[in-house]
């Protein structure tokens, strides 16, 4: 079929007609036999306004079937896809567990299957359109609220409503293209930053949870404020936890304790150079193999992890990193093994590609976290920046941290990287963003517990101490020591909050 002749389908959702009564739901469950917890197409409640002119709205959320799919780009393994007809469609047999496609969905439309490890969503019933029918929640609907066909069609009805009726789509800022269309649908029901999710439901009331906004950064539920009295809970919170921000801290240490010493090459300091080279080596070596198993382990099917190599998708940063990864530790491992001098031609050609590896491991991070368009604090085009001058940090103070009298001319190396990198936490956390996501998960980071977190503990011990430390202390193995061990901390704490704070922001 001619790609100009290929019908794009979609979905209308017409408000006007919804009377939320879940149908839409169960079929969609019974139509993939989904457990509880797993849902593809679900109904939030809006309620707004005052007696007697309050108001009770219903909207059905789901996949979009973006035109330019963000999961998709970010899928290391190619198991989302886009078909002929526009479909978004899922391969469970190809996916690895790995989340990313989660963080990329900005319409939490995906979720984790508990039985099969692998993610699931809305695929508009593809098996059923490939048998000429509709999907089961179109056709189960008591009022036809739910409109399915060819937006390419000119004359389908479809097309014909989107064409004659004022429509909305969800967070249509974010570029992708959705095909879901809303007739009188309601931004507070859209936008989850516009509503609030009520601790008074229909039926009773709920426990604050950590899928709340933090305390402080609630909008004010005023008298006929738009709330939601009826909605599934925040799903995926913290689909990306410990093991993902520990995996950033090994990674910096892994990537600059040779970043450091190729860095030193142009000064011709051979003797710091084969001394940091030379310890280097096996810290890389242990580093980036812990690195490894910590990708590994947060897989939710982890004995497919070799997938993102022999069956790589090549527009996502994971299998770009990936075979980053393995250059970067085939040339450690050659460097380790022959432990050349700096001063030979082939231990400085090591040297050269070990820190071009290490620069590229440490910063191919900052784009991968941008593919993950759900979560706008990690779009910055700093990012990459940021983790550069991190992991020079983090190399020189591991580095000082173990060898503190043989490399103590390494603290004005961690001192100047330090002085480098903490105005880009500064400017992360209290600069100004382009997005209101972005905004309140950089201020969530400065509040109640996460604040002193960040205060105390990443910019205070782990910055400013250490250069208190290092420039103006008396030199000593101690002092050395003392700051390395606290500005690795403060690595781990600021990669902790980085990667937590903007999951906490609802994004259905």
């Amino acid at each position: 079929m001619d790609s100009q002749d290929s019908p794009s389908y979609g979905f209308v959702i017409d408000n006007r007609l919804c009377i939320g009564c879940h149908a839409c739901t169960v079929a969609c469950k019974t139509e993939h036999s989904d457990p509880v917890g797993v849902n593809k197409t679900w109904v939030q409640y809006l309620e707004k306004g005052v007696h007697p002119r309050a108001e009770r709205s219903f909207h059905v959320l789901r996949c979009n079937h973006c035109t330019d799919a963000p999961c998709v780009e970010m899928c290391p393994t190619a198991s989302l896809t886009v078909r002929q007809d526009a479909i978004v469609d899922f391969d469970s047999s190809r996916c690895i567990g790995c989340k990313a496609c989660m963080q990329a969905c900005p319409y939490d439309a995906i979720d984790i299957h508990p039985e099969t490890g692998t993610a699931t969503k809305c695929n508009y019933c593809s098996h059923r359109v490939d048998a000429g029918r509709e999907p089961a929640c179109a056709v189960v609907c008591p009022t036809n609220a739910i409109i399915t066909g060819d937006l390419s069609d000119p004359g389908s009805r479809i097309a014909t409503l989107v064409a004659g009726e004022p429509t909305m789509v969800r967070k249509p800022e974010k570029g992708t293209g959705p095909k879901v269309f809303y007739i009188e649908g309601h931004r507070e029901a859209l936008d989850p930053l516009a509503s609030q999710r009520s601790i008074r439901t229909l039926w009773g009331t709920r426990p604050r949870d950590g899928t709340d906004p933090p305390a402080g950064l609630e909008p004010a539920l005023e008298r006929g404020a738009p709330h939601r009295t009826y909605d599934i809970q925040q799903r995926h919170s913290l689909s990306w936890g410990w093991k993902v921000s520990a995996y950033l801290w090994t990674k910096s240490v892994a990537a600059g304790v040779l970043m450091v010493p190729a860095m030193l090459a142009p000064f011709e300091r051979r003797s710091l150079i084969d001394s940091s080279m030379g310890l280097g080596w096996s810290l890389a070596l242990i580093f980036l193999a812990i690195t490894g198993a910590l990708l590994v382990a947060d897989l939710k099917r982890p004995e497919r992890f070799l997938w993102v190599m022999l069956r790589p998708q090549w527009s996502s940063w994971l299998v770009r990193g990936a075979y980053g990864i393995t250059f970067y530790g085939g040339v450690i491992t050659l460097g380790w093994w022959r432990s050349d001098s700096s001063g030979s031609t082939p231990g400085m050609v090591l040297l050269v590609l070990a820190g071009l590896g290490g620069t590229f491991v440490a910063i191919y991070t900052g784009w991968l976290f941008g593919q993950a368009k759900g979560r706008d604090l990690w779009q910055s085009a700093l990012s990459p920046i940021h983790l550069g001058f991190q992991a020079l940090v983090a190399g020189s103070a591991m580095l000082l941290l173990i060898r503190p009298v043989e490399l103590s001319d390494l603290r004005g190396v961690l001192a100047i990287a330090i002085t480098i990198e903490l105005p880009f936490i500064l400017l992360e956390v209290f600069g100004k963003h382009s997005t209101e996501a972005a905004r309140l998960a950089a201020r969530s980071m400065t509040q109640g517990v996460r604040g002193i977190w960040l205060h105390i503990g990443a910019i205070g011990a782990g910055r400013i101490l250490p250069m208190m430390l290092l420039w103006g202390m008396p030199e000593g193995e101690w002092t050395f020591r003392c700051a390395g061990l606290l500005a690795l901390a403060g690595i781990a704490i600021w990669e902790h909050l980085w990667v937590e704070a903007p999951q906490r922001l609802p994004l259905a």
